[in-house]
Parts: structure tokens; C-alpha cells; sequence
């Protein structure tokens, strides 16, 4: 053997040899669990979400979306502060009586962009230590809201107040039940995902939801009449949150990395997706031929009227848990939201 083929295998053998005793870099998986549907905005919104944090963070991190939620949307929460999976989102309202400080945010008339009030409601969150305190055991990436509620129902056009009497109504719970019961509906407290089962049977003649929903949850079919108001009827007030264990053992490097895609970032982002899914389900329901009613100057009045107590209910309620000033908090809010609307 020559000289020179053996220095080459020499150095080959070295290679491999120093190829297989080379450290492999940890990389840690993230799982993601969604209680909507796969084409869902905030299915697809948090894997997107979480592609471009393992982008960011060079492979170090891997993002492994379940096919199947582990929980429902009432106890999502509690799956992400108990580790059996380390993303999700839920609905503050799911769970009542637990989360009292992001009831602020669905008040009626607060916004007509999903975006502008998701980054307000995060300014909140981060100026005043109260609403951390409601959320303790989780890393909260963001909060934030839905677009502008609607009222949708099976029956006939809602064009005032007295129309509403009587009929039921699925709610997502929050303060939305608070704002229905004032109106005098008749409401049942079920996630969004049951929507299409109780109105296609008859057992609720209408549902409160955002645009995006009917196309979402695949009520077009059943849905008939749809009433929009000028900044929503309500909102919907959402948490976007991580594994505290899974964070705090994440390299510094990528610690930084998901902060920086937190707070307004991730609220932006969100709300953003959720304003073009808002505008596409218009558009769909349109085709579909629901009818469309515009609530009038007096059909929102009639509404303020009726609800004007629930602001000092919960300014009571959430100076308890330890907001101060709340009023001026709820005042600093829509403040921050008409500045974003300039």
C-alpha cells in the first residue's frame, strides 16, 4: 500500500472516527395542542408561530404539533401549567370565575380590528402586574382578542332588543354571558367547537361568535341571519401560553428568543391573522346568503343601557383581586385602542 493511500485512510478513519464522538447539539421539542379545528387561525397561528422561533433559534428547538388535542378548551390551561404538553391557547372565559382582570377587554364597542385590540389588551397586561398575578404557573407569550362579536342565529333577522328575548344562545362564557343575560337571552355556556351540533339540531336557535367562525366551525349551513355592531357586540379575551419548566430550561439564547417573539409581538401576529380570516368569513357568508342587519344608533343604545352595570361589577370584582383603579385601567384600555386606530 502506498505511502500516500494509506495517509488518506488515515485521515478518512480520523474523520469518522472524530464524526461519531462529536457532541450532537440537544434540540428541544415543543409540543403544540389546538382544541380547534387544523384550518383553524389559531391552529395554524401558533405552529406558524412556533416555525419561526425554531428558524430563529438555528434548529435548536423543533416544533411537534399534535394531531389531536390533549384536553378540551376548559382545561387547557391546566394542561400547559401541568406539562402534558408545553403550547396552547384557551379562552379566559372557559373557565368561570377563575380569571377575572381579562374580562376588561370584552366589553361591547371596544374595536372593530382584532389586531388593535389584541395589542392594546397585551399593553395592559404589561403595564399593570395584576392580570400576571391571574395567570401563575404558565409563561404567557401573549394575550389577546378575537375580532368583533356578532349575533348569529337560525330564526329571523334581529333588529332590536325585545327580538332577542327568549332565545337560546350559545356563549363562550366571560363576560359575554354577562352581556347576554342583560339582553335577555337565554344562554348555555359551551365551547366553540359544540356550535355546529347544537344548531343543527335545534337546541340553541343562535350563537355569538366573531366572522371567522361560521367558515371556522362549519356552521354556514344552519346559520341564516347575522346582526354586526360598530365595534362588536363583545370580544373575546384569549391567552397564548408555554410550559413554565419547558421555558426555564430552554438555552439563554433561545430564553431570548422567545421573549422577543412574545408580549406585542405574538398578540400582533395573532390578531392580525385573525383580522384577515374576519374579512374572508364576510365574504364567505356573503356567498352563503346570510342576511345582514347592521345594529342602528338605537339598537346600540338600547344595548349600553342595559349593560351599563357590568363595568361596575367588574371594576368591584377585580379590585378584590387586586387591581387598583380598575376604572381608569378599562379607561386607559380604550385610550390605547383609539390611539392604535388613528
Amino acid at each position: 500500500m502506498s505511502i500516500s493511500l494509506r495517509t488518506g485512510l488515515l485521515a478518512a478513519t480520523t474523520a469518522a472516527l472524530s464524526g461519531i464522538a462529536a457532541p450532537v447539539a440537544a434540540q428541544t421539542v415543543l409540543t403544540l395542542s389546538s382544541w380547534v379545528p387544523p384550518a383553524h387561525t389559531l391552529t395554524t397561528g401558533q405552529i406558524e408561530w412556533c416555525e419561526m422561533l425554531a428558524k430563529k433559534a438555528a434548529g435548536k428547538v423543533k416544533c411537534n404539533a399534535l394531531p389531536r388535542a390533549v384536553t378540551g378548551a376548559p382545561g387547557t390551561f391546566d394542561a400547559v401549567r401541568n406539562g402534558l404538553v408545553d403550547i396552547s391557547f384557551t379562552v379566559h372565559g372557559y373557565t368561570p370565575g377563575r380569571f377575572v382582570m381579562p374580562q376588561m377587554v370584552e366589553f361591547p364597542f371596544m374595536g372593530d380590528s382584532s389586531e388593535v385590540t389584541s395589542v392594546a389588551f397585551q399593553r395592559m397586561y404589561a403595564k399593570y402586574p395584576a392580570f400576571a398575578e391571574e395567570h401563575k404557573g404558565v409563561k404567557v407569550l401573549a394575550v389577546f382578542t378575537h375580532g368583533p362579536g356578532i349575533v348569529f342565529n337560525t330564526k329571523k333577522s334581529i333588529t332590536k332588543v325585545d327580538d332577542l328575548l327568549g332565545m337560546k344562545f350559545r356563549v363562550g362564557g366571560g363576560m359575554v354571558n354577562e352581556i347576554a343575560k342583560s339582553l335577555g337571552m337565554n344562554v348555555t355556556l359551551k365551547p366553540a367547537p359544540e356550535s355546529y351540533e347544537l344548531l343543527s339540531t335545534g337546541v340553541m336557535d343562535g350563537t355569538l361568535f366573531p366572522a371567522e367562525s361560521v367558515e371556522g366551525f362549519k356552521i354556514d349551513k344552519v346559520i341564516k341571519y347575522a346582526t354586526t355592531f360598530p365595534g362588536g357586540l363583545y370580544n373575546t379575551s384569549f391567552v397564548f401560553m408555554m410550559n413554565q419548566a419547558k421555558y426555564d430550561a430552554l438555552p439563554a439564547d433561545v430564553k431570548a428568543i422567545v421573549d422577543e417573539m412574545s408580549g406585542e409581538f405574538a398578540a400582533r401576529f395573532l390578531g392580525r391573522g385573525w383580522d384577515k380570516v374576519d374579512r374572508r368569513g364576510m365574504a364567505f357568508m356573503q356567498a352563503a346568503g346570510v342576511t345582514f342587519t347592521k345594529a342602528d344608533a338605537a339598537f346600540v343604545n338600547a344595548v349600553k343601557a342595559k349593560t351599563a352595570g357590568l363595568e361596575d361589577t367588574w371594576a368591584k370584582a377585580a379590585e378584590a383581586k387586586g387591581l387598583k383603579n380598575a376604572k381608569q385601567v378599562l379607561a386607559d384600555y380604550r385610550a390605547e385602542i383609539a390611539k392604535l386606530q388613528k
